[in-house]
């Protein structure tokens, strides 16, 4: 592990509201290391960074509770790491060293795009002519115009005892809502993810 400058985590979810639509996110882009096929962790640490310790915790907490859902021993970065902003490379090699984790779950984010959507406007017609005449003159609904905010976030498996990337995946989190919904539904998306990848071997 590289420590400090090792691509540990900004936290993709935020509290954002739009005026229509739901949240929703998916992986749009992943890579696998062709060495781990099926690798068999003993104990993974999941680690998220965030300037709200909340947040940093509730994600944490709801990673954890999920892999041991799936046989997979897990272990909350926080315990041992506290501290609230980033720490020395010695430091964190510790806290992984004494919480027995032979790899890690990081999430960071990557950026925050605005969207722009227009929706045309309309008009109702009814049949050709009524259809033509209400071109000119029947009730027109004019283009609707709104913005929203489009999380992209990074999420890493690390083999840490050998200091190797084994899978990264990119997710797009768009409309997001409730943070505690947030959290949950990206979690059951990555978990997935690593499953349908054969990386998270239960003991």
């Amino acid at each position: 592990m590289r420590g400090a400058r090792l691509p540990l985590l900004g936290l993709a979810l935020a509290v954002v509201a739009v005026a229509t639509g739901c949240a929703s996110s998916r992986v749009v882009n992943q890579w696998t290391n062709p060495a781990y096929a099926a690798p068999r962790f003993q104990r993974i640490m999941v680690i998220g960074i965030t300037k709200q310790p909340s947040i940093r915790r509730a994600f944490e907490d709801e990673f954890v509770a999920r892999l041991k859902e799936k046989g997979v021993d897990a272990v909350q970065s926080y315990l041992s790491l506290p501290e609230d902003g980033p720490v020395e490379e010695a430091r964190l090699n510790e806290a992984v060293r004494q919480a027995n984790a032979d790899a890690t779950i990081t999430t960071r984010l990557v950026n925050v795009d605005k969207r722009t959507e227009v929706r045309p406007g309309m008009y109702a017609p009814y049949g050709f002519y009524r259809g033509y005449a209400g071109a000119w003159w029947g009730y027109y609904e004019p283009p609707i115009v709104y913005q929203y905010d489009v999380y992209v976030s990074e999420t890493s498996l690390y083999d840490v005892k050998n200091n190797q990337l084994v899978w990264s995946g990119v997710v797009q989190t768009e409309q997001p809502g409730e943070i505690r919904k947030e959290i949950v539904h990206y979690v059951g998306v990555v978990i997935d993810a690593l499953k349908d990848r054969h990386l998270l071997a239960a003991r």
